[in-house]
């Protein structure tokens, strides 16, 4: 499946999708967000471009917004706020002011320009002012409060100084002497965002497809790669080609001992036969991601060792996958693999095997699940959200792993190697349990095997 690209001169500014009306699914969620809040929030995107704040970075520096900001609106340009009003059902759009000069360098951006509908025509949201009137349209709105109440921003309050707690502090310093103090958004957002709507679980279904084609692509050109960046430059390519975005995270390649590095980034070792690589790797659609890990024979054959302890960690991903369901948080239900994964190399390895592991970590090397939506870590800063409990629409990874210097006597020879193993998919939690969204990649030994060329 190929993602339709979006023709447009806000392409990148504003993240819609041919797929479906964008501007009605934003809206949607702002209405939802309208009916949680009890008074007026003000929620920030990034204040300024990447790489701005340094002179010599200025240039080639891939936006990345808030992602609280995106969901609401889909506006992936610095320096634009959101007001949103309960008691008027209002939402107001601020922007910079249109800058032609600007856009001569770097392509349309949405600006405020007087008697021009530009801007609520591509976003939806009509009422669009000058970014320098919002701290005066929040002082008038909480002088209409009365005394003692607050008003709402999206910030968090073990996580200091990123922008939006500078926006906390520059909003607080506004409301001084009007009585009125300030409440923090994030619980409300984060239980709207995290569940999935249709339209968003479609892109992810994309993602999964698009990033299926691309590994099965690269499984069947296996023998043509000669290091970690011939072949990772050919899965990127493969994915981005057929897609609508960008990479969803730089695309990991870890071969043999590199594979042990958890966020390896290197990329310039050869690949050697006999090794195995570990590939961590998707693509985004929309604002959707797919995140998937495999690991590989780079000759197309495990060695038994390799065999033994790669069936471990693929066990350990359907062990885990019993306990998926709604009404469980991950926390709950975090330790499953790991403390399977340390019985079965007592089975397997040890007494099986007549073998001796050493792990790089204590039991657990990092955490088995993580949601998936507007970033491809999503969830809450500094908690991930791991008490969330599990309701219907939310998409989340299942990630075992094994890392360390293993041993093994089998079919009367001993093998010897120090290893990466991760094997990745990802679940969309539904009414009874799970759908694992990314089953058509292949993963057991013999469909690997059978596909490496």
């Amino acid at each position: 499946m190929v993602a339709k690209s979006v023709c447009s001169p806000y392409s990148q500014v504003f993240i819609s999708s041919n797929q479906y009306d964008s501007k009605i699914l934003y809206k949607k969620r702002r209405k939802a967000m309208l009916k949680e809040l009890d008074s007026f929030c003000v929620f920030s995107g990034i204040p300024m471009d990447p790489g701005s704040e340094e002179a010599y970075v200025q240039t080639w520096n891939k936006m990345i917004q808030e992602p609280a900001f995106m969901y609401l609106t889909g506006i992936n340009q610095a320096g634009c706020y959101l007001l949103l009003d309960p008691k008027t059902n209002e939402e107001i759009l601020f922007v910079p002011p249109k800058d032609p000069f600007k856009e001569f360098w770097i392509g349309k951006r949405l600006g405020y320009l007087e008697g021009d509908h530009d801007v609520a025509r591509v976003t939806g949201i009509n009422d669009v002012r000058p970014v320098d009137e919002l701290m005066d349209t929040v002082i008038a709105r909480a002088k209409k409060l009365p005394k003692g109440s607050y008003a709402y921003a999206y910030y968090f309050e073990k996580f200091k100084d990123d922008h939006n707690d500078r926006f906390k502090r520059q909003l607080l310093k506004a409301l001084k002497g009007t009585g009125i103090s300030l409440k923090s958004a994030a619980a409300l957002h984060w239980q709207l965002r995290l569940p999935l709507e249709p339209e968003r679980i479609k892109d992810a279904e994309v993602a999964q497809a698009v990033t299926n084609q691309a590994f099965r692509t690269v499984l069947s050109n296996l023998s043509s790669f000669k290091s970690e960046r011939d072949l990772s430059l050919r899965l990127d390519y493969e994915m981005q080609r057929k897609s609508d975005g960008d990479l969803a995270f730089p695309t990991i390649a870890a071969c043999g001992e590199n594979a042990c590095c958890l966020h390896y980034v290197k990329k310039d070792e050869p690949l050697k036969a006999g090794e195995l690589l570990l590939l961590d790797f998707g693509i985004r659609i929309g604002s959707l991601h797919s995140d998937i890990s495999r690991t590989i024979p780079v000759n197309g054959k495990f060695s038994p060792l390799q065999k033994l302890l790669y069936q471990i960690v693929l066990d350990a991903g359907f062990e885990y996958q019993k306990h998926v369901r709604p009404g469980v948080s991950l926390k709950e239900i975090g330790n499953v693999p790991w403390d399977y994964i340390m019985q079965e190399l007592e089975s397997r390895l040890v007494k099986g095997a007549k073998g001796s592991y050493k792990l790089l970590y204590d039991r657990r090397p990092h955490g088995v699940s993580h949601f998936i939506g507007e970033q491809i870590h999503e969830g809450e800063p500094g908690t991930r959200s791991l008490d969330t409990v599990l309701k219907p629409g939310m998409l989340i990874s299942c990630e075992p792993g094994l890392y360390g210097e293993f041993k093994a006597t089998i079919g009367g020879k001993t093998y010897r190697e120090k290893i990466g193993i991760r094997i990745e998919d990802d679940l969309l939690i539904t009414k009874n349990g799970f759908r694992n969204i990314s089953v058509d990649i292949p993963k057991t030994v013999e469909e690997i095997e059978k596909l490496a060329k």
